[in-house]
């Protein structure tokens, strides 16, 4: 197969990886192929559908390396779902009547793009598998071949979502400045509402890098300075079982001896109660175009505060939420070598013709290949039996019961 002209996109939520992820395959790329074309539709599968592309020119090639140092997309992402037509109409970016799967074959038929590099989560890359198999219908060969975008860390079957370990890190740093505000009344609890719709993941992570660093730390008891009040006291996921009952009294006995409790709530523990909630009550819950819930407006943390604070006798109550800090980040050392090596290989596949999603593929002995994507599903449950899960909830005194 030759290459001559590739396509690039982000698309999705941010994650800490988008910016170095563009980088690396610009990079690699101008390494092994520096006669391939390379062009970056802004605004991902809404730059696709109308056109909207910018030319990776000579100078954007050696300005590449300067991505690695920022979070955030320099081409920009949106949420668009190329099967809702509906929502595609009313957002302007196809007439009434096209079929946006069409629209966007067309338009990568037109730019001459034989490797399109999609860099999102399970939705955004099998969205790409579907524009394949439309062109391959249509005599059109593209090469599609995606990375994994996600903080969730919530890709079936990938071990390891590029961006999910910088945003655990970022999420734990976040806390920290906010459960530093324990003394700011006496008797308070302080949520920490950690993105994760279904995955507990990124919660748990950040929970265990936060106490990890408090072990770092010295402290001054004699001054009121104590571990014990920085220290996590819950750690609440879509995986385990929230009883409020048992959980308020387990609490209110921590705030009752140290005065204040620090809660790390994933958004989607709890969300289905939630829901049922505001809709039993004739309210109308929201839903994004992927027919997802939108978390932003049911408020968990708000709701998981009102369930405790009377119960744990709270006089002050603070809700925060990390995710718009964490995953705008750049990437960490660690993530930086795992996206290096996933957008070498990336590349490696596109000029072979390849497809798939690279990732270490669980279900055949973790290496690193091109996972097809017929394989790759969203939604990947947080293995709570892991070892240093165990030992998160046991040093926190917390039960575990499975959901």
């Amino acid at each position: 197969m030759t290459v001559r002209r590739v396509a690039l996109l982000t698309a999705g939520g941010f994650a800490p990886c988008l910016s170095s992820a563009v980088g690396g395959l610009i990079e690699r790329y101008t390494e092994i192929a520096p006669e391939v074309e390379i062009i970056a539709y802004q605004y991902g599968y809404h730059g696709l559908l109308t056109g909207t592309k910018i030319e990776i020119t000579p100078e954007a090639r050696k300005q590449a390396g300067i991505l690695h140092r920022f979070g955030g997309s320099p081409i920009g992402n949106s949420r668009v779902k190329l099967t809702n037509a509906a929502d595609c109409v009313k957002r302007g970016l196809v007439k009434e009547g096209e079929n946006p799967l069409t629209v966007a074959a067309e338009q990568l038929k037109s730019d001459g793009i034989d490797v399109l590099h999609t860099i999102g989560g399970d939705d955004t890359n099998t969205t790409a598998a579907d524009l394949a198999a439309y062109l391959a219908e249509n005599d059109y060969g593209l090469t599609v071949v995606g990375l994994p975008k996600t903080i969730d860390n919530d890709v079936i079957p990938i071990r390891q979502s590029l961006g999910a370990w910088t945003a655990a890190e970022e999420a734990a740093q976040f806390a920290f400045n906010v459960i530093g505000e324990h003394r700011s009344g006496p008797r308070m609890l302080i949520v920490h509402e950690v993105m994760g719709r279904h995955c507990g993941w990124l919660t748990a992570a950040a929970a265990a890098e936060y106490r990890k660093h408090l072990n770092t730390l010295e402290w001054a008891p004699a001054l009121g300075l104590t571990k014990e009040r920085w220290d996590v006291d819950a750690v609440f996921i879509p995986e385990l079982k929230v009883d409020i009952e048992a959980e308020a009294q387990r609490l209110k006995a921590v705030m009752d001896e140290k005065g204040n409790v620090n809660i790390f709530l994933s958004e989607g523990a709890g969300m289905h109660e939630i829901v049922e909630q505001i809709e039993s009550e004739g309210g109308t819950v929201e839903r994004d175009p992927f027919g997802h819930v939108k978390l932003d407006t049911i408020n968990p943390g708000q709701w998981f505060a009102k369930q405790f604070a009377e119960k744990l006798g709270a006089e002050k109550v603070m809700v925060q939420k990390s995710g718009y800090y964490s995953r705008a980040a750049a990437a960490n050392a660690e993530d930086l070598r795992l996206i290096k090596s996933m957008t070498d290989l990336a590349v490696e596949c596109a000029l072979r013709g390849e497809s798939g999603v690279i990732g270490h593929d669980e279900e055949q002995n973790d290496v690193l290949r091109a996972i097809e994507f017929p394989r790759i599903a969203g939604g990947k449950p947080f293995d709570v039996n892991q070892e240093w899960f165990d030992e998160l909830l046991g040093g926190i005194g917390q039960s575990k019961v499975t959901a």
